[in-house]
């Protein structure tokens, strides 16, 4: 049979197709949207769910966004010792650097000087994916090394510790890590402050006043070159307090140049340890007097000839050849006169006088600091030589703050560099009584007036003190040619608001000191003139018509035939 189809007739078979294939694409297309839908109900419950159970946006919230990554540091006066800035870095990558190197590393060179062509060449062929080139880099410079058109080099902005007073204070600031955390000094103290998002924005001030600091540094700088002296140690120490008012240990550092994760030097206030010498004759002579052992200061005591310890002698280096009372002993710095007083006390009164004192811990403050060289034995030899100020090794600031109890009434308090609220002060403990105290206040002020302490007298700032030059021990023993030179003093000693510690390292004579390297040519001038300078600032007005009345002391000095008081 043939079956004739009319022209334009659809095939119903074709046809059948097509619709089942519109029908399942419009399937699939329903699938979609569902799963579409479903997709943004969930996201849409999720955003509901947050903003019911979230807390509500705060002014907090968009000030922590603006405020910098670590706190700043400040002075006591609120002036910038270390903040926090947003800085340039230059860096390579060495695999993407398609220039001539050589060239190229000619050219940073010139554009960084710091290094030389061979420098940048070598980080140019680094293995590393990425090399620092330079950090706190200014944006002048970025601006020309940008100019070299090589796309190797890459620049990015990323925070960096600044410190605006360079090396001022520097020992006493510290460094940071490469992650941004302290590890040295206040900045390590304060890390978990610096970097707490609640507390960052608000500046911590330390007790430190950086006009005391730049003239303590000054002056104790412009010693030790003179000397050409190995190191020096400062320190001003508020006796009523226990700031410290100025830290000084030299050499210094730029903590600004340091890399990252590098220590800085040495504090030689507070992690150096050195024998003192006569600066320990007043400890001494405090504790004779408090323990009863000296009842009556124009004692006597001989001081006609060295004392025999087994195969030595201790001597005077200004001998008297006679006997001393306890103004005399302490103006003609009585070695002497000073182990006998010793002798009489024993080996349990003088422990204990440095103990009370803490001279038998590390020094009380917040940064590193280093344990005192404790004698292993205490015989005879060690009883008599500590009142002295050998055999035993402690640090400046040990010395500052058991002259602060010297001289304040009697009350030893720990040191510290975070600035104290008025009233807030530590209690301390008492170490001396007041009157031994105020005996002690007239004697060191005879010291400056009529004895070895002469050139740290401040004129109209009432200066007490007592110099101490101590021999240096070596491989051979102790040498007669080296030595640390200190002084120890406070103002003004009619009613004490500071100590004042400088100590010069393996000072050399010159024609200043007239040859000479002890503390009473060295150490005691660089104490007048850090006085004179900060006095003012301190709030220590100079009164050229006060003194302390050291009247009934007078009497007590024996002066030869045509001498005269000073």
């Amino acid at each position: 049979m043939i079956v004739l189809v009319a022209p334009g007739t659809p095939d119903r078979r074709k046809a059948g197709g097509q619709q089942a294939l519109v029908q399942t694409a419009h399937a699939r297309l329903m699938v979609l949207m569902l799963i579409f839908a479903a997709g943004i109900t969930l996201v849409l419950g999720r955003l509901a769910m947050l903003g019911a159970l979230a807390e509500p946006a705060s002014s907090h919230d968009a000030a922590a966004a603006l405020v910098p990554i670590r706190g700043d540091i400040v002075d006591r006066n609120g002036t910038a010792m270390a903040r926090t800035i947003d800085a340039w870095s230059i860096g390579v990558h060495p695999d993407k650097v398609i220039g001539d190197k050589l060239q190229l590393a000619d050219q940073l060179a010139v554009l960084m000087p710091e290094h030389d062509a061979g420098y940048y060449y070598k980080a140019l062929n680094a293995g590393s994916s990425f090399t620092y080139l330079r950090r706190r880099a200014l944006p002048e410079l970025v601006n020309a090394v940008n100019a070299l058109g090589e796309p190797g080099i890459a620049f990015a902005r990323e925070p960096e510790r600044l410190y605006p007073q360079t090396t001022l204070a520097a020992h006493t600031l510290g460094s940071l890590n490469f992650d941004g955390h302290g590890i040295s000094g206040m900045e390590k103290v304060l890390d978990a402050e610096l970097t707490n998002p609640a507390m960052r924005g608000r500046p911590v001030p330390l007790s430190i006043d950086l006009r005391v600091q730049g003239a303590l540094e000054s002056e104790l700088g412009r010693s030790m070159a003179a000397f050409q002296a190995a190191g020096a140690a400062g320190v001003i120490l508020d006796v009523a307090t226990g700031e410290v008012r100025a830290m000084a240990s030299l050499p210094s550092f730029n903590p600004n140049k340091l890399t990252r994760g590098g220590a800085g030097l040495m504090n030689n206030v507070t992690q150096s340890v050195y024998e003192l010498g006569s600066v320990f004759k007043p400890l001494t002579v405090a504790e004779a007097i408090d323990s009863g052992v000296v009842s009556d200061i124009s004692r006597r005591v001989d001081a006609t000839a060295p004392v025999p310890i087994g195969r030595f002698h201790i001597r005077d280096d200004h001998a008297q050849r006679r006997w001393l009372n306890m103004p005399e002993l302490l103006i003609y710095s009585s070695n002497i006169a000073t182990a006998r007083i010793a002798d009489e006390m024993g080996q349990a009164r003088m422990e204990h006088l440095f103990r009370k004192v803490g001279f038998d811990t590390a020094p009380d403050i917040e940064i590193e600091k280093a344990r005192p060289l404790w004698p292993r034995s205490w015989g005879r030899a060690t009883t008599l030589t500590t009142a002295y100020g050998h055999g035993i090794a402690v640090t400046p600031l040990h010395l500052a703050s058991a002259y602060a109890a010297l001289v304040n009434g009697g009350t030893w308090r720990p040191a510290t560099l975070r600035k104290v609220e008025p009233g807030h002060a530590s209690k301390g403990r008492r170490v001396f009584s007041e009157a031994t105290s105020a005996k002690m206040r007239a004697m060191m002020r005879l010291i400056v007036l009529e004895g070895t302490g002469r050139k740290g007298e401040a004129p109209g700032y009432r200066v007490g003190g007592k110099t101490g030059t101590g021999e240096k021990p070596g491989a051979g023993g102790y040498s007669k040619k080296i030595n640390v030179s200190t002084f120890a003093a406070a103002f003004p000693m009619d009613a004490p608001r500071y100590v004042v510690i400088v100590m010069l390292d393996s000072p050399k004579g010159n024609a200043e000191s007239f040859g000479l390297t002890t503390a009473a040519w060295t150490a005691a001038p660089v104490v007048s003139r850090v006085i004179s300078r900060t006095g003012p600032i301190l709030g220590v007005v100079p009164e050229m018509d006060r003194d302390v009345d050291v009247s009934a002391l007078m009497p007590l000095i024996w002066r030869s035939a045509g001498e005269k008081a000073h």
